[in-house]
């Protein structure tokens, strides 16, 4: 037990930082695809927190395991280096006992992937669906800059301000161009200003009154007619827009609707969710051998070669996903070949840690003796 729980400490502090680490660089990584449209008005500071932290969530499938993978490296790395495992063999602590407590943290860590994989990640992608639409919806328009086009809804609706001075300050030369699903209208305006509510916040939505303005109906459809209105005042709300519910999406599925699904892209994300499991506890299985080294060997000696050897299963093992979601690769194998391949792996090379089937009964059972007749 005690040995079992200094293991657990030396594994479990490297983890927590290495985790920590890369939630923060995976966070910041995320952030950057936002800042740009935060810094145009497009999104306000408490969705894109939201925004984050959901990638985050979703992320989280594949930093846990990978922080775990690397930190037994480091610390059998450092175990072996400072001879303390040399200790350990000399009271009798066998390396497959070593990987019995191995594999038990690592079952552990496999049980909350596979939950965040099942459960967390589908509802956090639809979430993320569901916020990237009302963000849509939603413009800061006191913070819209001069020079730049504002698109939204993938082009329903472009906004373009060729002057304005600053927030709070109307804009001149306005070009607003919104998409109907019978024609499209476009309104240049003189001057156009912010009809703003003194009770509403900053970021709340806000009519915009367009002054001298030229209105263009553009039909779309045959047997319609163009037109052209010249309107001395008019008053438009940039964040109206014909919504439309969201898409059905393979990854925001839930897992039991996918799991009766025979659709490529449903059996490729139904595989990965239940492989995300199997994959942590191989690669913590697969971490004892490789952190294994000489006394006074410095530590990282074979941290190079564990992370080469993810990044070469990570691009298999999706590339298998894209190939069963593109109908390349039908259900059987699936995804399965790639953990299958870092099964068999791991089976070679950690074949001296792993336990032999007969010490996995209890010792009372292991000594007695046989009962047969001679």
């Amino acid at each position: 037990m005690i040995i079992r729980n200094y293991l657990f400490r030396e594994i479990g502090k490297p983890m927590a930082a290495m985790l920590a680490i890369c939630i923060a660089l995976f966070a910041g990584y995320s952030a950057a695809d936002f800042l740009s449209d935060a810094v145009n008005g497009l999104l306000s500071t408490n969705t894109i927190m939201e925004l984050v932290a959901l990638k985050v969530l979703i992320g989280l499938e594949v930093l846990v395991p990978v922080s775990l993978y690397l930190s037994i490296v480091l610390a059998f790395g450092t175990l072996y280096g400072n001879s303390e495992f040399t200790a350990l063999h000399a009271l009798r602590v066998t390396p497959p006992m070593i990987m019995r407590t191995v594999l038990t943290l690592g079952a552990c860590v496999a049980l909350t992937v596979a939950v965040l994989s099942l459960v967390v990640r589908p509802w956090a992608y639809h979430r993320l669906h569901e916020l990237s639409q009302e963000a849509e919806l939603s413009l800061d328009v006191d913070a819209m800059q001069a020079g730049t086009f504002y698109i939204v809804r993938h082009g329903a609706r472009v906004i373009y301000l060729a002057e304005r001075r600053g927030p709070g300050s109307p804009a001149r030369d306005v070009f607003v161009q919104v998409r109907h699903a019978d024609y499209t209208q476009i309104i240049h305006a003189q001057l156009a200003y912010p009809l703003m509510d003194a009770g509403a916040g900053r970021h709340a939505d806000v009519d915009v009154r367009l002054k001298n303005a030229h209105v263009y109906n553009i039909a779309r459809k045959s047997g319609m007619h163009d037109q052209v209105l010249n309107v001395r005042e008019v008053t438009e709300d940039p964040s109206s827009h014909d919504t439309e519910p969201l898409g059905y999406s393979s990854v925001a599925a839930s897992t039991w609707r996918i799991a009766r699904s025979h659709a490529p892209a449903d059996v490729a994300e139904i595989q990965w969710r239940l492989s995300t499991a199997m994959t942590t506890l191989l690669l913590a299985m697969l971490a004892v051998p490789l952190g294994r080294g000489k006394p006074r060997q410095n530590r990282y000696g074979k941290l190079g070669t564990a992370i080469l050897i993810f990044f070469v299963y990570y691009l298999l093992y999706t590339s298998a996903r894209t190939w069963v979601q593109h109908g390349m690769v039908g259900t059987v194998p699936g995804i399965w070949w790639a953990p299958a391949m870092l099964a068999v792996v791991t089976l070679v090379v950690a074949r001296d840690f792993i336990p032999h089937p007969r010490t996995w009964l209890p010792a009372r059972i292991r000594a007695t003796p046989g009962t047969g007749a001679s």
